[in-house]
């Protein structure tokens, strides 16, 4: 019955031998891109630590043409999937007596990232000696992927609340989510300008969405965070980028 119901508007379909296996087939498909994820975050805090652009490992990595999917790092995981489904699945392990360690590690690297982003903000803040207490951060995108209004586990609204704990003035632009609520605080995104984006201490790529327009980020930012490699076109020219 399910076949031929969605045999009416999906050209093709796959069917499998049970509900279980279709069910097992959409987690796994989560859980494979969870544990990627976390591989290639795990690797951006090395290369944080070895002085090494992460996302031009990748690329490189990503010119063998057989034997590697390209994924890559930011400030955690979000949306509705990744960041459920494979605990999920850890939960629903324990009925079997099985204990999936190697998805559930890959689960907390994911979690990990807001904080790291938040860690190296600081640095970053102490390096042009300013304090991250009372430091304008200006937040460019607070989806949890680009170009969507999805707000759903956003690693981005971990970042903020973290930043909100520490005391930083935070204020946001987002063109697909109008309001956002951290706490007891309501903020409502801001138009990107020159002005906006010179007043503040630092620009924090948290969602690179397309409509942004990075020259400008870049021009008038006095330092940029970039968390997901949005300036990719204008690093090397500019020295106030600083990536993951």
């Amino acid at each position: 019955m399910a076949q031929t119901f969605y045999e009416q508007s999906i050209a093709k379909i796959f069917p499998t031998s049970s509900t279980k296996v279709a069910e097992m087939t959409k987690v796994f498909e989560n859980v494979f891109r969870s544990v990627n994820i976390a591989l290639v975050n795990e690797l951006a805090v090395l290369c944080d630590r070895m002085g090494i652009n992460v996302f031009e490992v990748i690329d490189a990595a990503a010119t063998k043409n057989f034997g590697f999917i390209p994924f890559y790092p930011g400030p955690g995981v979000g949306g509705h999937c990744i960041p459920l489904d494979p605990y999920y699945l850890a939960w629903k392990s324990k009925e079997y007596d099985l204990h999936t360690r190697f998805i559930e590690l890959a689960g907390e690297i994911n979690e990990s990232m807001p904080c790291f982003v938040v860690a190296k903000l600081q640095r970053i803040l102490n390096q042009r000696k300013k304090c991250l207490n009372g430091a304008s951060i200006l937040v460019l995108g607070v989806t949890y992927k680009s170009d969507t209004g999805d707000p759903r586990q956003s690693p981005a609204t971990k970042v903020m609340e973290a930043l909100q704990t520490e005391g930083a003035k935070i204020s946001y632009v987002d063109p697909y989510a109008q309001q956002l609520k951290l706490g007891n605080v309501e903020y409502s995104t801001k138009k990107l300008s020159p002005t906006l984006l010179a007043e503040c201490d630092c620009a924090l790529i948290l969602t690179a969405h397309s409509c942004f327009d990075y020259d400008i980020i870049v021009e008038h930012a006095p330092v940029v965070f970039d968390t997901r490699n949005g300036t990719r076109h204008l690093q090397g020219n500019k020295h106030n980028i600083i990536l993951l």
